[in-house]
């Protein structure tokens, strides 16, 4: 993402917001301090979790709907159970997780570190996934989960353009797919692909060279996952590529619950 000001300042924001309504709307790579944006939004409460260093990496969550309570980052004990810092920096401290409590379930964002090309970043990613999937694993003891944003893997073959020379390189290494199955053994549901098991080209990022987006080359690196118990109830899964500001575009779900 261009980070939340420069998408404010491109005033695509507001009529996105306008257009859609979104109850809950969670933002990953917000690239901003909380006083950087004092935009009020009507109707929405505004919860942010800033990286330490400014202008980088963050989360946000903006809601019609006040929670119950609101936690920044990955509880303490098991950020000591794994190794999340590395030498590109602690991850810990760069605001990419933030989860909201509902009444009947709970909302958490993530923003998950990314491999880089050389995949230096791949032990930190075997550490990461792992850790985050325990943290929503012990949510959905208590209440259902829905967890969403760019976990930076393209799941399956199906979901980036070129997968065969893309094969083992950032964002489809055979680590960071199997981080993703983890999630699927726990009996967590890729929304999209509920209703759309087989459908190809719905991708959620394009690089900005060679006209990949304009070409629809991309990837879907971008996702709502939710308790396998919420899936009679979730009404739709979608991405709107209609959207730009960013190199990512929105994904969203519609969920009946009371």
């Amino acid at each position: 993402m261009n980070g939340i000001r420069a998408v404010e300042r491109k005033e695509l924001l507001f009529p996105f917001i306008d257009q859609h309504q979104p109850d809950i709307l969670c933002i990953q790579e917000t690239k901003a301090q909380p006083e950087q944006f004092e935009t009020e939004i009507p109707g929405y409460e505004q919860f942010w979790h800033s990286a330490e260093k400014k202008g980088y990496s963050g989360t946000a969550i903006f809601t019609k709907v006040e929670p119950e309570a609101v936690v920044n980052g990955i509880p303490e004990d098991i950020q000591q159970k794994y190794q999340l810092e590395d030498a590109y920096g602690d991850t810990t401290k760069e605001g990419r997780v933030m989860t909201a409590e509902f009444a009947g379930f709970y909302v958490s964002t993530v923003y998950t570190p990314n491999a880089k090309d050389d995949l230096s970043r791949i032990p930190m990613r075997q550490q990461w996934d792992p850790a985050y999937l325990e943290y929503m694993k012990r949510l959905q003891a208590d209440k259902p989960v829905i967890f969403c944003g760019d976990f930076n893997v393209a799941h399956q073959e199906i979901d980036l353009a070129r997968p065969k020379p893309n094969k083992g390189k950032k964002g489809f290494t055979s680590e960071e797919r199997s981080g993703f199955e983890a999630m699927i053994a726990e009996g967590f549901v890729d929304t999209l692909r509920i209703f759309h098991p087989d459908t190809p080209e719905l991708y959620t990022w394009w690089s900005h060279f060679g006209g990949a987006r304009d070409r629809n080359v991309g990837w879907r690196i971008d996702y709502v996952m939710a308790t396998a118990a919420l899936e009679p109830l979730i009404k739709s899964a979608r991405i709107h590529p209609d959207i730009l500001g960013s190199d990512h575009c929105p994904v969203s779900i519609e969920i009946s619950i009371d």
